[in-house]
């Protein structure tokens, strides 16, 4: 598909492109993953400001709703254009579901509502376990559900042969 494609070669230029040595060690994998939680983090906070912020929901049914939502769209998003993954969806996806639930009660359950019990705003708590939970969901992502994608092999140094030929894994 032209769309995977494109989105492989313009994060390979950018990694390729990296300052200060990074371009020799940032995966572009990396780049692709963080262009694309970022937009739906994006998601996960509107739907959090409207569900607890404006309906007054409980903390915990509005953390739920906006990260199921915004980790859904994460899923197939990485799926076809970061990691170009053609295996079963009903293969992947129990292993994404077991990542999602174990992300969700350690980081996005938990961190959020022990800073929120401490003070810190609801907003900004959601940000500082997001940042926890990025390092955690993109190991997972890269080495365990999408371990057999062409995306997860890619190092800085052979990402062009691999945006060629999208669909030939090159594990042995």
């Amino acid at each position: 598909m032209a769309h995977r494609a494109r989105f492989a070669a313009a994060m390979t230029a950018v990694a390729h492109r990296l300052p200060f040595g990074l371009s020799r060690v940032v995966a572009p994998s990396l780049l692709g993953y963080l262009l694309i939680n970022l937009c739906t983090f994006f998601l996960d906070l509107s739907i959090l400001a409207v569900a607890h912020g404006v309906l007054r929901w409980p903390l915990p049914v509005a953390v739920t709703l906006s990260y199921g939502t915004a980790s859904l769209t994460s899923y197939a998003a990485n799926r076809v254009l970061n990691f170009r993954s053609r295996a079963a969806v009903g293969a992947q996806l129990p292993l994404f579901v077991a990542v999602s639930v174990s992300n969700y009660l350690i980081f996005v359950l938990g961190l959020t509502d022990l800073l929120a019990a401490v003070g810190v705003y609801f907003e900004l708590a959601r940000v500082i376990a997001a940042l926890c939970e990025a390092a955690y969901l993109y190991c997972m992502m890269r080495w365990v559900v999408f371990r057999d994608s062409p995306g997860s092999a890619d190092t800085a140094g052979d990402v062009a042969e691999d945006a060629a030929t999208p669909e030939i894994s090159r594990h042995n």
